[in-house]
């Protein structure tokens, strides 16, 4: 039995890693920026994606709201979402996570921030993508089958 003043540890949620990210990004190009691939004005340009990414991980949110159903990782919703953007990802808050940090990249225009993209996805995928999906699958079966069939997982 456990102590009742004991704590579970906390799971680390998807936007500590985002945030991570784009401290990471941010050493990488003060530290070692290696060579610089995008120039001003066009990294201004990267301003722009990351602004979409906020947008499509707000949309989704409200989506969630609307349906009565949690953001967070590892919670299985009531109902499977499939439009909005899930119509188009079925990861559609991680995709605009990768988007903005891609927008960074640009921002900042030089090579080293972009090897935390690649690094980001991956991490991403491995810690809650493939649960979420062997919840949702268990959750709705041949729905989800079915909608996974449909829709990429990423765009």
């Amino acid at each position: 039995m456990s102590d009742p003043g004991e704590t579970k540890p906390r799971r680390v949620l998807p936007p500590v890693f985002f945030l991570a990210a784009l401290v990471a990004m941010g050493a990488l190009h003060e530290l070692a920026p290696g060579t610089r691939l995008i120039w001003p004005p066009y990294t201004y340009l990267g301003w722009i994606a990351f602004a979409a990414g906020v947008i499509a991980a707000v949309a989704v949110k409200r989506r969630f709201d609307r349906a009565g159903i949690s953001i967070k990782p590892n919670q299985v919703p009531e109902h499977l979402v499939t439009d909005g953007l899930f119509a188009y990802s079925r990861n559609p808050v991680y995709a605009s996570m990768i988007l903005g940090l891609a927008g960074i990249f640009v921002v900042l225009g030089t090579l080293t921030p972009a090897l935390v993209v690649p690094v980001f996805a991956y991490l991403i995928s491995v810690r809650f993508i493939a649960l979420e999906e062997r919840l949702l699958e268990d959750r709705f079966g041949d729905a989800y089958r079915d909608y996974a069939g449909r829709v990429r997982r990423w765009i």
